[in-house]
């Protein structure tokens, strides 16, 4: 792919490695306006990291706890933060946690940022379809009424789903209605590097490219998952 564009600005993605679909997105933003004012050929290194969640501290001091109030972003919840927890077991061993709460979580997270992202790539006939179904349901709350999804695939090319496990990937291919085609760059990116957590959107967006099916018009969904509990999409559209 030789260049993109998100928020009306191009970025030569030849010379552009990000990582981190979350925070990445500001400094992709950041390194097309240095791009843009240096000289022809430079590179700009795009790299974030967050390794705060060791850090996070359980006792009464007050000025020892600024570090979780100020990185306990997006946090609706007690449940939602729990879903993901770094902790230690009866013996002391640290570990990560999952709570029986992780699915609910993840789907009420999915469920608004598909809403969100809906709105701005669907189709107006996807779009009103939509929205008669989710009236239909304030209106008729005591009648079963089955939630309408949006046909993606009419408005997108390609999918990175966030390759966090073969489960993660299927139930995400049922739910979006995708095809196997779809999903085959998530699969094959979990089978080879297995789960490198957000990283794995450009592993796989390199795997679409690699086959030949990036075209010009075409554009990509990257969908990314994580504790806090966080849901993040990116849109980009090859030019």
């Amino acid at each position: 792919m030789d260049a993109c564009i998100i928020d009306g600005l191009e970025l030569a993605v030849g010379r552009i490695r990000v990582v981190n679909v979350y925070v990445g997105l500001i400094g992709v933003g950041l390194a097309g306006s240095l791009l843009q004012a240096v000289v022809p050929g430079a590179y700009t290194l795009v790299v974030s990291t967050e390794i705060i969640t060791g850090s996070y501290y359980t006792g009464r001091k007050r000025e020892m706890q600024l570090t979780n109030m100020l990185f306990r972003m997006g946090v609706a919840n007690d449940n939602a933060y729990q879903s993901i927890f770094l902790e230690e077991d009866n013996e002391g061993n640290r570990g990560t946690s999952l709570s029986k709460d992780l699915v609910a979580i993840a789907g009420k997270a999915l469920k608004a940022n598909l809403t969100t992202v809906g709105s701005f790539v669907l189709p107006v006939s996807e779009q009103l379809s939509f929205s008669a179904a989710v009236l239909a349901r304030k209106v008729l709350r005591k009648r079963p009424i089955r939630p309408y999804v949006p046909a993606f695939h009419k408005a997108l090319e390609h999918f990175c789903i966030h390759a966090g496990g073969r489960a993660v990937v299927d139930t995400m291919q049922r739910s979006l209605s995708l095809s196997d085609e779809h999903t085959e760059p998530s699969q094959m990116t979990f089978h080879r590097f297995g789960n490198t957590s957000s990283s794995s959107l450009w592993y796989e967006l390199a795997y679409i490219e690699a086959k030949g099916r990036m075209h010009k018009g075409d554009r990509v969904w990257m969908i990314g998952f994580g504790s806090g509990y966080k849901c993040n999409s990116a849109v980009w559209r090859c030019i």
